[in-house]
């Protein structure tokens, strides 16, 4: 174990730059705070490749550091500037970006069109292990699966779920025409209430852009439905709905 005093330190200052998803990319390593994350990034399968403590958590909190794994005791105030939170728990992973390979084979998945928030995108994934869905599929263009705030917002799930990107509009063509059945909330006047949708699996659930929906492209391959809106709303989060139609699916 060594101790950090100083904010200077290049091992500060490289977990620092993990905030920006250029340096994430460049090192193919990412961070996670907080205790339950980071419990359960070392639980997983997940690569850790380092450790960093504050004076006062590793004086007052229970962990079960991993032997194999390098540790770091770094001053409460060096701490704080590491972290992305405001009131950081004192306990920081550095975890290896792992290669996504799996096939998508049966099952059920939520597909992310252009979902741009990673709070967003963080609850979806959190939700996805919540339904006992198989998997996240992220076309081109999502928020950062890595950034702090998608791992963060996921509470967890993130080390549970799979997650597939860069998933384009010719593979989930490809994907429909193996026999998934796509289904893609929107308010199109095409679109029929999502409780009178066939959800049979193998399934894809569509969640689009907060802002535009889902593209054109993609919603040619799905089935449109809608969530009513009762009250005065123009629409719901893209996390909600993501939700709705996931519970809805399995039931």
């Amino acid at each position: 174990m060594l101790d950090i005093t100083s904010a200077s330190n290049a091992k500060i200052k490289y977990v620092r730059s993990l905030s920006q998803k250029k340096a994430r990319a460049e090192h193919s390593e990412y961070t996670v705070e907080g205790i339950k994350s980071v419990r359960d990034a070392v639980s997983s399968e997940r690569e850790v490749t380092a450790l960093y403590v504050s004076f006062s958590f590793y004086e007052n909190e229970t962990f079960e550091y991993p032997e194999n794994v390098p540790l770091y005791r770094v001053s409460d105030a060096v701490f704080e500037k590491m972290c992305d939170t405001r009131a950081p728990q004192g306990i920081l992973a550095v975890i290896k970006i792992e290669n996504n390979s799996f096939d998508i084979t049966g099952g059920a998945y939520v597909y992310c069109d252009g979902i741009q928030d990673p709070g967003n995108l963080g609850t979806i994934i959190r939700t996805a292990d919540a339904a006992g869905f198989d998997g996240v599929l992220l076309s081109d263009g999502c928020a950062d699966l890595y950034n702090p705030k998608t791992v963060r917002s996921s509470m967890g799930s993130f080390f549970n779920t799979r997650v597939w990107q860069n998933i384009n509009c010719e593979r989930l063509a490809e994907l429909k025409r193996d026999g998934f059945n796509a289904i893609g909330g929107t308010l199109s006047p095409s679109s029929i209430d999502y409780r009178k949708a066939d959800y049979k699996k193998p399934l894809i659930i569509v969640v689009g852009n907060e802002a535009n929906g889902i593209s054109d492209e993609v919603l040619k391959i799905c089935t449109h439905v809608k969530i009513p809106i009762l009250g005065k709303a123009e629409s719901l989060n893209a996390g909600v709905a993501a939700a709705i139609l996931m519970y809805e699916a399995q039931r």
